[in-house]
């Protein structure tokens, strides 16, 4: 039976060029913050991996923070860069959007909760876009920063980052986004983007799990919450994974340097994907209008059951997602889908299919082929939770 994996969006295959990275790299020894030769050579070989990382996203070295993924990148922004505006005693209030990523909310929230600051959370439109006249209502107020994700996790939006950063620095407050999903499929230029930070992780991009970077200006206060040896600027602390940094630095020059060739390919096969579902009785596709990551397609399919569709499609073949979350055997909808003006009583199933380094024409061809029955049975089956 044919197959497709079309769930890039959470992780991708490790690119060979990381892969071999990684294989040299796990028979070297010594800790980079050790003095000894050893040491030495571990410590080049992660400023090196720094140095690419940093050439690769538009930064200086010493901005590159090493974080074990894009989630720790993103809770040191958020937890650390208000702890150390509150230190020294400036505006408090922190302004997100609605559709961000756990790692971004649940700090966010957490956070303000311990400090006792406002927290404002930036709706959307129907389309899955902020809404940047809330965003400035917001910023009315004094604020300390603002983080909005270059582009969604489930829908692939593009959000108007530019203007969010422009309205957040002419009001005084830092700005960083979660580029996650953004970096490897758009370009990504931390310098001329103007932010005071950004998070990336390398499982996205053909990298391994568990490595990832939190870009930051030397000028943007932050707070290590974990103290220990400071190894990264005291703002993360722990013996630094050198392996990790050569392998994300190998897959991040990889992916920028094929960037064009593989944003024009992923956007024709994702008008391949777009053109099957389109026209099916019941399915809306999400963001229409926008602009969509290359790779990324979003459907609300009516009367449907999520975990039904998604059974369905593994059935045939199709390694897909929802945006559905399943707790203690309840299914609700995703924080991303609710703000979009959905709500858990209605009978939908959200369908998200993410493309890759390495997605091929037969795995597309498969995917239009076979979609179209697979939500025809899932509809079939209904839309009871």
């Amino acid at each position: 039976m044919s197959t497709a994996y079309l769930d890039h969006a959470a992780t991708s295959r490790i690119r060979p060029v990381a892969a071999a990275a990684y294989a040299r790299e796990l028979v070297q020894f010594g800790n980079p913050s050790s003095l000894h030769a050893a040491g030495r050579a571990a410590r080049a070989r992660l400023e090196e991996a720094r140095e690419q990382i940093a050439q690769a996203i538009g930064a200086r070295p010493v901005e590159v923070v090493f974080t074990s993924g894009g989630s720790e990148a993103d809770a040191i922004a958020l937890a650390g860069i208000p702890t150390a505006l509150a230190a020294a005693g400036k505006a408090s209030a922190t302004v997100i959007s609605a559709i961000e990523h756990d790692a971004v909310r649940l700090t966010a929230r957490a956070t303000a909760e311990r400090l006792g600051h406002r927290l404002v959370e930036l709706p959307t439109d129907t389309r899955g876009v902020i809404d940047l006249d809330a965003l400035d209502a917001a910023l009315g107020e004094p604020t300390g920063l603002v983080s909005v994700m270059w582009a969604n996790n489930e829908t692939g939006v593009i959000q108007p980052i530019a203007d969010v950063i422009e309205r957040a620095h002419a009001a005084g407050a830092l700005a960083h986004s979660d580029a996650v999903q953004a970096v490897g499929r758009i370009p990504v230029d931390f310098a001329a983007s103007g932010l005071d930070a950004l998070s990336l992780t390398g499982h996205k991009i053909g990298a391994p799990v568990g490595t990832g970077v939190l870009i930051a200006k030397t000028s943007t206060p932050i707070t290590d919450l974990r103290p220990g040896g400071g190894q990264e600027r005291a703002i993360r602390s722990g013996t630094l994974d050198v392996a990790g940094a050569c392998v994300l630095a190998a897959a991040l020059t990889e992916a920028t340097a094929e960037l064009a060739a593989q944003r024009d390919r992923l956007a024709a096969h994702t008008e391949t994907l777009r053109a099957a579902l389109a026209p099916l009785p019941g399915v809306r596709l999400t963001g229409e209008g926008t602009d969509q990551l290359p790779g990324f397609v979003h459907v609300i399919v009516e009367g449907a059951n999520s975990e039904a569709l998604l059974l369905l499609a593994d059935m045939a073949g199709l390694a897909a997602a929802s945006s559905s979350a399943c707790h203690a055997g309840v299914q609700s909808l995703s924080h991303v889908v609710a703000a979009l003006g959905y709500r858990d009583d209605d009978a939908i199933a959200p369908l998200r299919l993410s493309l890759g380094w390495d997605t091929t024409d037969a795995e597309v061809a498969h995917a239009a082929a076979t979609l179209p029955g697979v939500i025809a049975q899932a509809q079939a089956a209904g839309g009871a939770r």
